[in-house]
This record gives structure tokens, sequence and C-alpha cells, in this order.
């Protein structure tokens, strides 16, 4: 693990470092953590990192009657759509495609930040994430995560905080 990579170039993506830079953060540039091997899903980045799973914050995006959302969720939990929808008073809500995500966000899937954005969208974060002191979330490339608690991540994100994840019976 490292903050910087073999050529000199900071762990974190470059529009995500800048990003970073522009909220007045740039303390948490140097907490960037860079893997090896990727940290695209949840479990990959737990098992990095060294944390539960349920640290990871998952940076989902979602179309709400076809306007892209971001919901901020616990790596151990699914997002109910259904729940979502009625937060929004949406219609319908999907998991939105590939090129959507990339479009909306700058970053690819597995790589995607909870703030940074090449757009501003809607952001819900589960309250699963206050279950911790601190949540580990993409920092903009699929082998790179950072540190930060979940108080500061909302605020950051300019998330609402609710309730959609999915229960199990």
């Amino acid at each position: 693990m490292t903050t910087i990579d073999a050529d000199g170039s900071e762990a974190a993506h470059p529009r995500f470092a800048e990003a970073l830079r522009a909220l007045g953060l740039d303390e948490l540039t140097a907490r960037v953590r860079r893997f090896p091997d990727a940290t695209r899903t949840a479990e990959e980045a737990a098992a990095a990192v060294g944390c539960e799973l349920s640290q990871i914050c998952k940076s989902l995006i979602f179309a709400a009657d076809g306007v892209p959302v971001l919901v901020l969720m616990d790596g151990a939990s699914r997002v109910d759509l259904e729940l979502v929808r009625r937060e929004l008073g949406a219609d319908k809500v999907t998991r939105a495609k590939a090129d959507v995500v990339r479009e909306t966000t700058g970053y690819a899937i597995g790589g995607v930040p909870p703030f940074g954005h090449r757009t501003r969208t809607r952001v819900l974060a589960d309250r699963s994430l206050f279950g911790h002191d601190l949540v580990w979330a993409a920092a903009g490339d699929p082998h790179a995560v950072f540190p930060i608690p979940p108080e500061d991540l909302v605020a950051h994100a300019g998330a609402t905080v609710v309730d959609v994840r999915e229960r199990t019976p």
C-alpha cells in the first residue's frame, strides 16, 4: 500500500485529488491508500484495508425517472430500490448503466468516490454508515480508497441521511 505511485503521482485519481483540494481537504490526499490488487468491490476493499465489510462505503449511481442519483451504502448491505423510489418520490428507480455512471461522475464503476464528481447529483446516504467511527470510500480509482468519518462524508457529499437499506426477513 502507498499514497504515491511508483511514477511519483498521487494515489488518488487526479480529478478526485483536485476535488479534495477545492474542498479544502488536502489532508485526505495523504490518507489515500493504493493497492496492487483491485478494490473494485466492497469485499475486495475490506480485504485490502483489513476492515469490516460494513466499514466500506459503496458509491452507487441509480436512475430515478432517468435522473442520476448517488446512494452511499455500507459495504455489507444492499440498496432497496423501492425505499429509494419512495424517498425520491420517483415513479421508477433502476441501477444506472456503466456509461451513465462515467458520464455523471467522471469515474468508472468500482472507483466512484462519494464526492468530486463531474456533475452535481442528488445524494442519499444510508444511516448504516454511522455504525462506525471511520468508513473507507473509493478515491476515484478501482485500486485506491481513503478513510473518512461518516459525518464528514455526508457533509462533503451534500447527502441526505436516509434509511434505504434492504432488510432481510
